[in-house]
């Protein structure tokens, strides 16, 4: 096992264990985000939510390191059921560069996503979406009532985001 992974192994995933001392450890040295992603794909599912935490921090800052990593993200992460990688892979998606059809993929699994059994998911699916609508103006009408819907059937949790990001849509329409 690759030394990055062995620090993200163990314990149980109550805990992000290491996961900033190895997103970290990427920032410094890119070229191992890979090994980040052979961990998602392994069959421990500590490993890969760590993993995928890892990944969602460094990518806040170098979202550019998704991209050689686009048809992973697309046809082998998104179909992840684990929650914990789930609410990890949403804002991977809003960060990847996306053609119209590979798009409107991406924002039908989100719309999916929030029907998910976990808030976080839900709450994180949201957020995403709202990522997408801010940079895609033809989803913005439809990203705005769904996030609406969810806003009042949502956990205190969704409310409260949505509510932040309808504010934050309604701007960009008028802006």
């Amino acid at each position: 096992m690759h030394p990055l992974l062995k620090i993200l192994a163990g314990g149980d995933r109550r805990s992000v264990g290491e996961s900033n001392r190895a997103a970290s450890a990427v920032l410094e040295n890119p070229e191992l985000i890979g090994v980040l992603f052979q961990g998602i794909e392994t069959s421990d599912p500590v490993l890969r939510m760590r993993c995928a935490d890892a990944i969602e921090k460094i990518t806040v800052k170098r979202p550019d390191l998704l991209v050689p990593f686009k048809e992973t993200i697309l046809n082998r992460l998104t179909k992840v059921e684990q929650q914990e990688v789930r609410w990890h892979v949403a804002p991977m998606l809003a960060r990847l560069p996306l053609t119209d059809v590979e798009e409107t993929t991406v924002v039908n699994l989100l719309l999916s996503y929030t029907n998910d059994r976990s808030s976080i998911v839900k709450t994180m699916s949201m957020q995403a979406l709202a990522d997408i609508a801010l940079r895609s103006h033809r989803f913005l009408p439809e990203i705005k009532q769904h996030i609406e819907e969810l806003s009042i059937i949502g956990t205190l949790a969704m409310k409260a985001r949505s509510k932040k990001l309808l504010r934050i849509l309604a701007l960009k329409k008028h802006g």
